[in-house]
């Protein structure tokens, strides 16, 4: 498992200055900067390259979702940023996230750099147990289709997954120690779910087996940021 910092921080900013502003308050403090879809399309490719030339952790959340080649040719542009991890689908397939992670690791090494970490989503946080049957999966259950595509991920060569906290003890014992479990739906005691549906606190979501926790709002709204951040790892290290 990797021994860099567990705590992630999701940059939920429409706005790149916003994400800018916030990750220059929080300098200095040992944490990761995620970049998601929507800051992503305003502007958040340029702001991932200020990051990690500044020398932050960055996790660039695009999902990446096609046919292999497709995905393995942005899987290089996303290693040639040197940011530190990236994700693509699970649904996407076997050959298709063998094809990532071979393409992190031919660029990495024609680029002389280190690999990033390639995880895949397996179902999104935002998911109730009733909606499985509507997008049609075989399971009735959420911790089934997760462990199931976890596997799918650890024999494709990935490092690791996205999954609710509720899955990750399944998924430790699935696919072992060196897994990287990424978990989102992390709140404070005191925070609201907002859309997330399967959520925990962040010292329950280690205790199951996460290896790195994603927290957005109860971090970039709250008055004393820094503050959060240390309460957090205070918790969780």
């Amino acid at each position: 498992m990797t021994k860099t910092s567990p705590l992630i921080v999701a940059l939920d900013y429409k706005n790149p200055k916003d994400a800018m502003a916030l990750a220059a308050e929080l300098k200095g403090q040992p944490i990761w900067f995620k970049i998601g879809l929507e800051l992503m399309m305003n502007g958040g490719i340029d702001l991932a390259k200020q990051l990690t030339e500044q020398g932050n952790n960055v996790f660039l959340d695009g999902k990446f979702m096609d046919i292999p080649n497709t995905v393995a040719g942005a899987v290089r542009g996303v290693t040639s940023m040197g940011v530190k991890m990236l994700n693509v689908h699970a649904l996407g397939g076997t050959r298709m996230m063998r094809a990532a992670k071979e393409a992190s690791i031919e660029q990495a090494e024609k680029l002389g750099i280190t690999q990033p970490l390639v995880i895949a989503v397996t179902i999104l946080t935002s998911v109730a147990e009733e909606e499985l049957k509507e997008l049609g999966f075989k399971n009735d259950k959420v911790s089934e289709q997760v462990v199931l595509l976890a596997k799918l991920a650890k024999e494709a060569g990935l490092d690791g997954v996205v999954s609710s906290v509720h899955e990750a003890k399944m998924i430790r014992k699935a696919c072992g120690e060196d897994f990287v479990i990424v978990t989102p739906g992390i709140r404070l005691d005191d925070s609201t779910s907002d859309d997330q549906r399967r959520i925990a606190t962040p010292k329950l979501a280690i205790e199951e087996g996460a290896s790195h926790i994603v927290v957005g709002r109860p971090i970039t709204k709250a008055e004393d940021k820094i503050a959060v951040c240390q309460k957090i790892l205070a918790d969780i290290c």
